[in-house]
């Protein structure tokens, strides 16, 4: 037992003894220096300050309640009211039955009943006050965040479940993100980041105590809010987010909101946040602070496109992918030939039929999968030259998309060489259109790879021509072998006088470069006509075919 308390004593555990009484305060320390170091105070105020100074170190406070200057109860509720100091408990001095009472309501660990006649039982409710406290950190400790103080993701859930199964009431979720916070850290260092997330859990305290429910810092820049159905959300958020920019005084921080609204729908927590979570990203690329609610038809769409990226590489080992075929028909002569291909892909879903590529396409160059499609494509449009030219004895060229992905490849080349030469074709075969837009990402790098695929005998598609941003100086240094209008200004080509000369001029730029034109989305004998009166080269639209499948292309080839 002495070397315990012995060990007790050598963790140096402190303890305040306030009390204007001088025997009392000596009585008190009597019966407890020889475990623990005391200090004293003589009134509230003097205590206040050694609370202040001692404030990490203080393991207990015994506190007299009637004093001069500044009384127990006030210095009491202070204590309790200051986020650094209420970790520290509290033994009130009273010998009114009533006082025990009101102390405990504000706060008070225990008290100790005066006269003090019983040492033992004091050292005893000294002991287990401070072992309750020291437990109760080491708890809030693992189940806080150290540096918001708001709960940590594990113990933001658990309670949060708590919370709905006792009182089974509607409740929002809301998810909170910083943007480009990496940014922040990088510009103004690591100590500037954690002060913007600490003021930032502050203010969400201050929310969470006005609405209700709980808050946790659920990611490195990520915080979550869970709380009674706001009735007024938009009132609600818009005091919030203006608390926020009063608490950043003026630096430029923006935030992302995401929200769930209860709206009766059957869910548990974890599903109402995995909603807020959906809308909160899908702000991703807002530069002001916003907010946004949750809706079915997004959350259907979302999970939706995870199906599909999920579903990619499947698809593309079982050949889900299909290949359709457009024709591309010459009209410089008396009579349209049949000159070369676009390949475009659909994708046969054993589940969802047909998906159609504006489903797929933009989502794959989205996340980056692309690459892998293009690939798959570019290998069946090759096989499919090679066995069109083993059974018609000709070539028919076929056109494929490189996707600005591809594009910054330093294997690019390499890749495609591989493929044409696995199918014994000329690189001039497999055709290559590059989106305008894509020029615009890094101009010279772009030009630099497109020359080298061009030394290697590649041909170059510009595609979409006239919806980009290449500036005219900027055409002239363009490595192609020709433009292709986008089918937006073929569209009202007949009805549309700006349209019909800005085509017109497209096709003069053309005609300055030496290459030839091609018009996709022709559908009608009078778009055709008027583009060969003006100089097109090259048709491709539905006038003439809509894609087909390889066998279907094929009856085009024989007839």
């Amino acid at each position: 037992m002495q070397e315990l308390l012995e060990r007790k004593k050598g963790l140096h555990r402190s303890i305040l003894i306030v009390d204007d009484e001088f025997v009392e305060r000596e009585m008190l320390g009597a019966m407890l220096s020889d475990l623990y170091e005391i200090k004293f105070a003589e009134n509230g105020a003097l205590a206040l300050d050694i609370i202040r100074q001692n404030k990490l170190t203080l393991s207990l406070i015994i506190l007299d309640l009637y004093m001069p200057e500044l009384d127990g109860y006030s210095l009491l509720k202070i204590i309790r009211a200051d986020v650094e100091l209420r970790r520290i408990p509290v033994i009130v001095l009273t010998a009114e039955k009533g006082a025990e009472v009101k102390s405990l309501q504000l706060g008070a660990a225990d008290f100790i009943t005066k006269p003090y006649d019983a040492p033992d039982v004091i050292r005893a409710r000294v002991g287990h006050s401070i072992e309750l406290a020291e437990g109760s950190i080491i708890i809030h400790e693992t189940e806080r965040d150290s540096l918001t103080g708001l709960f940590n993701r594990e113990f933001f859930f658990e309670y949060g479940k708590r919370l709905d199964a006792q009182n089974n009431i509607p409740m929002d979720a809301i998810v909170l993100d910083v943007n480009r916070f990496h940014m922040i850290n990088e510009l103004y260092g690591r100590a500037y980041g954690d002060l913007i997330l600490k003021k930032i859990g502050n203010s969400i305290h201050e929310f969470v105590c006005r609405t209700g429910g709980l808050a946790a810092r659920s990611g490195s820049n990520t915080f979550g809010i869970y709380i009674p159905h706001l009735d007024n959300p938009n009132e609600e958020l818009a005091k919030y987010i203006a608390a926020i920019n009063e608490d950043m005084g003026g630096q430029k921080i923006s935030v992302r909101i995401g929200i769930y609204s209860d709206d009766g729908t059957p869910k548990d927590m974890e599903q109402r946040f995995d909603c807020a979570r959906l809308t909160c990203r899908k702000l991703r690329n807002s530069y002001e602070t916003t907010y946004d609610f949750y809706n079915a038809e997004l959350h259907v769409k979302e999970l939706h496109e995870e199906r599909l990226i999920s579903d990619m590489d499947r698809a593309l080992s079982e050949k889900q992918f299909k290949v359709f075929y457009q024709p591309k028909y010459s009209i410089t002569g008396d009579k349209p030939v049949i000159t070369s291909a676009e390949a475009l892909v659909r994708w046969f879903h054993p589940e969802f039929g047909m998906v159609s590529p504006g489903q797929f396409i933009s989502l794959f160059e989205n996340n980056g999968l692309i690459h892998k499609l293009d690939r798959y494509v570019w290998n069946e449009a090759a096989a499919q030259i090679r066995l069109w030219k083993e059974k018609y004895g000709k070539y028919i060229p076929v056109s494929v998309n490189v996707s600005r992905v591809d594009v910054f490849n330093p294997k690019l080349c390499e890749i495609l060489n591989d493929v044409t030469g696995i199918n014994g074709l000329s690189n001039d075969k497999l055709l290559l259109e590059i989106t305008e837009s894509a020029y615009t990402d890094n101009a010279q790098q772009i030009i630099d790879t497109i020359q080298n695929l061009r030394n290697n005998g590649f041909k170059i598609e510009m595609d979409d021509f006239g919806c980009g941003y290449s500036s005219l100086n900027m055409l002239t240094a363009l490595p192609i072998d020709a433009l292709k209008l986008d089918m937006k200004f073929i569209r009202n080509i007949c009805n549309d006088k700006k349209d019909y000369r800005l085509v017109g001029i497209m096709i003069e730029i053309a005609r300055l470069l030496e290459v030839p034109v091609i018009a996709e989305g022709v559908e009608t004998k009078e778009q055709m006509e008027l583009l060969k009166a003006i100089g097109c080269d090259i048709i491709q639209g539905y006038y003439f075919s809509k894609p087909l499948p390889a066998d279907e292309f094929e009856k085009l080839i024989e007839a």
